[in-house]
């Protein structure tokens, strides 16, 4: 990526994007307890068996739907609008909901290889992480002057 291709956006600080890593981190807990509960609710003791593996992909698919339905709507999470942060594509519009299911999906196994596609984003001359610069995606930083 360019220079003149960040130009519709400047690339965020190092600190706003770990802070906003760790403030989703915290929302990703809290859905995660609140599915969990009304999985266990419904289908019962999940500590072992297939209905472990129906848990964890559970928790995975719905909380795939949350950033999923965040980056395609207003290509922002929760943390992302607290931190003024915005999920584009090269030419500044929102992720379709093919490319940001595939964004989610590359984003699981950067978090799989033990965070590697995240920690990229501190030698990535435009502090991209690994999936962001493979699928062509950004994160940009917000004008204070505008809402979204």
């Amino acid at each position: 990526m360019t220079n003149k291709e960040l130009s519709n956006g400047r690339a965020p600080s190092l600190l706003k994007l770990g802070a906003c890593f760790i403030y989703d981190a915290l929302i990703v807990i809290a859905l995660s307890f609140a599915f969990a509960g009304l999985f266990l609710f419904i289908a019962g003791d999940a500590t072992h068996g297939l209905k472990r593996y129906l848990l964890q992909f559970t928790l995975w698919f719905f909380i795939g739907i949350y950033f999923v339905w965040c980056w395609t709507k207003s290509g922002q999470t929760l943390a992302m609008k607290t931190w003024k942060l915005k999920l584009v594509d090269m030419d500044g519009a929102l992720l379709e909901l093919k490319m940001a299911t595939l964004r989610y999906v590359a984003a699981t196994f950067s978090l799989m290889l033990f965070g590697i596609g995240f920690l990229w984003a501190i030698v990535d001359p435009d502090r991209l992480y690994l999936h962001d610069r493979l699928l062509k995606n950004r994160i940009t930083a917000v004008p204070r002057n505008t809402t979204s």
